[in-house]
């Protein structure tokens, strides 16, 4: 009995065993590669007791259908048009599993950890997409596809070697084998006998993030991220459950609003307040600066490659301590135009139901007479910004399309120095209809592959101990940085000589840092940005509070003269009682801090509590606060319970 019936078996063990065996081995390999972030011997051996736990989860998923189906198959006439289809089905999965893996380190660089969902969101975009990979990644490219090719030919060579082939089989044999395999691949699937299937949260055993995201596969990660994006919606599901009640009365008081300004049922977070200047309503320039993290800015203790940003924070109201609400340039227009908060979720600029109606300042803006327009060098439609702009407030869209003879065209559209030169040519234009305006603009030459124009920017002179430090990739990205903070100079210098300077309040901001990475569960020194206001009325200033990017559309109002009527949490800055406190999104890890004391919430995890040291850019762990920690609870729970609810929607029908 045991031959015929392992005969039957045997396609599946040969299978799992050479996945297993180069799961293993890939895994070994990035251990090895980043074997200064294991502190002990026994972390490296928990990363491949759970990691075999992962790859035995993805082969009982692999397996499922052609497993279910062969024992019958394979002792009928169909046998060897059956024969050939699993074979195709091994060599399709072979394929997939070697090529997440082989995209992985270069992912690892960008992002700190496997590929998730950042992987599959930016396949939406192939055009965009491939010109960033030809133009700068193109090593990485020839390196995985000449890989691809080869393992294909050898894979696809010795498949049909581990078929069965003359093997006799019956109806006892089908049965038995059949309930083999069904025993097997479930528990591998499923990964435990206890109550809830395997997940990742079920494996993770470590505070750095990279390590936990080793633990899986890459096509497992992927896969689950890709399962992920159907039930977004519930955060609830990740971190755990809060009565709505009691998440309302959290983020209520988090905003420093009077507890009797919130009297409206229907949209709970909805208020009214009152602007701190009180003449005629001026104009909004809001200028998002792509991927310009804190540690490229000098006044803000970064290396000194943005000398004009660090003119701009000595001449308007700079903040020393703004922290961006996620790491994708959606989720900082999200903080930035919305005011929402950061969820695990996509950024509400990608979602469905806020294609329409969802507030935003544009809406609110237009609402009160303003035209509203967005300008960026590339194409619109990427990241889906343009159908949530026109959907949400924005009247007008100045795109690539738009530029009126750009100087220099790179991957990602126009040169920054041409898109200000037509943000110029269009205040100016919004300026003479006699109407107030907002203008919002996005830059993008800060962005992989770093194109930009020769003989601009004078090369930086490194020491030896810099050049050591910084790859050819950082070094490529210093350029566009100091590209991207010339051509906005260029642009402040000759905006202050514009007839539109006077009348209006310009924000610049950076949507994210360049790379959020590191051992912690939440790398905050990588969340820290620049951010200034300019033609605020006030003297120049450096605020040293904690402030989180959803402050500065409620702060923006209220420096215009604008009543704020809006759900927004952020806090008011100009507001003397507003205090300091941030939140931050970072893959499925959420952190919310105030002062310099942070909450890390970790899916299906209690919460983790930390003090941290800006000077040498340190979590410390500390003792539980539950306060900070249902906080932190209610405020990574009330994105996804407003978008459910429609409390950020219709608030002007």
């Amino acid at each position: 009995m045991f031959a015929p019936v392992y005969s039957v078996l045997r396609p599946f063990v040969i299978f799992s065993a050479a996945l297993l065996i180069f799961l293993t081995a890939t895994r070994f390999g990035l251990a090895m590669w980043q074997v200064q972030r294991f502190d002990t011997a026994s972390s490296l051996i928990q990363l491949f007791v759970n990691g075999l736990r992962i790859d035995l989860s993805l082969l009982g998923y692999l397996c499922a259908l052609p497993a279910l189906l062969h024992p019958w198959l394979v002792a009928t006439k169909f046998r060897l048009i059956w024969l050939n289809c699993l074979k195709i089905w091994f060599f399709i999965a072979a394929f997939a599993v070697l090529f997440f893996e082989l995209a992985t380190p270069a992912f690892i660089i960008e992002y700190g950890f496997r590929p998730n969902r950042l992987f599959i969101e930016y396949l939406a975009y192939p055009d965009e997409v491939t010109k960033m990979l030809v133009n700068g990644h193109s090593l990485t490219l020839i390196v995985v596809f000449t890989a691809l090719i080869v393992a294909s030919k050898f894979i696809w060579k010795y498949l049909g070697k581990f078929l069965p082939a003359g093997t006799n089989t019956n109806l006892k044999i089908s049965i038995v084998s059949f309930f083999t395999l069904f025993i097997v691949l479930f528990l591998c699937a499923r990964g435990t006998v206890g109550h809830r299937p395997i997940n990742p949260a079920l494996v993770y055993f470590s505070t750095d993030p990279l390590i936990n995201s080793l633990t899986l596969n890459s096509t497992y990660s992927v896969a689950y991220a890709l399962n992920q994006f159907g039930d977004e919606k519930n955060a609830a599901k990740l971190y755990g459950k809060m009565s709505d009640e009691r998440i309302i009365e959290l983020v209520r008081h988090q905003t420093q609003q009077p507890k009797s300004s919130f009297n409206n049922s229907e949209y709970p977070t909805l208020t009214k307040r009152s602007p701190s200047y009180q003449g005629k309503p001026k104009n909004l320039v809001i200028i998002l600066e792509e991927s310009l993290g804190a540690q490229y800015v000098s006044s803000l203790g970064g290396i000194p490659i943005t000398p004009e940003i660090d003119k701009l924070n000595a001449q308007g109201w700079a903040f020393n301590r703004l922290y961006a609400t996620g790491t994708r340039s959606v989720r900082g227009i999200e903080a930035v135009i919305t005011g929402f908060t950061p969820t695990p979720s996509r950024a509400v600029v990608k979602l469905d139901k806020s294609q329409k109606d969802f507030f935003t300042i544009a809406s609110l803006l237009k609402r009160n007479g303003y035209e509203t327009q967005f300008i960026y060098g590339g194409e619109s439609h990427f990241d889906n910004m343009k159908s949530f702009f026109l959907g949400n407030g924005f009247t007008d869209i100045v795109d690539f399309d738009d530029i009126e003879n750009p100087q220099f065209i790179a991957s990602w559209g126009a040169s920054d120095e041409d898109l200000f030169s037509q943000a110029d040519i269009e205040l100016t234009k919004l300026h003479k209809s006699n109407k107030p305006f907002f203008s919002f603009v996005f830059t993008s030459s800060n962005h992989d592959p770093f194109e930009i124009p020769e003989g601009v920017i004078s090369p930086i002179e490194y020491t030896k101990e810099q050049l050591q430090r910084y790859d050819s990739k950082e070094l490529l990205r210093h350029k566009a940085i100091q590209y991207a903070d010339y051509a906005l100079g260029k642009f402040i210098a000759k905006a202050k000589t514009q007839p539109y300077w006077e009348d209006t309040v310009f924000l610049v901001v950076a949507d994210h840092d360049a790379r959020a990475t590191g051992s912690d569960l939440v790398p905050i020194n990588n969340f820290h940005i620049p951010g200034v206001i300019l033609n605020s009325g006030n003297s120049p200033q450096s605020d040293e509070r904690i402030v989180s990017q959803i402050d500065l559309a409620p702060t923006l109002l209220s420096l215009m003269g604008v009543e704020n009527h809006s759900p927004m949490l952020g806090q008011d800055l100009t507001e003397p009682n507003s205090s300091g406190r941030a939140m931050m999104q970072y893959a499925e890890n959420f952190a919310y801090m105030i002062d310099d004391e942070v909450t890390i919430l970790q899916p299906s995890k209690p919460a983790l509590n930390f003090e941290y040291n800006i000077n040498e850019n340190q979590l410390n762990p500390k003792a539980e606060n539950v306060y900070l920690s249902e906080v932190a609870l209610a405020h990574v729970l009330w994105g996804s319970l407003a978008y459910k609810n429609g409390w950020y929607f219709s608030l002007y029908d």
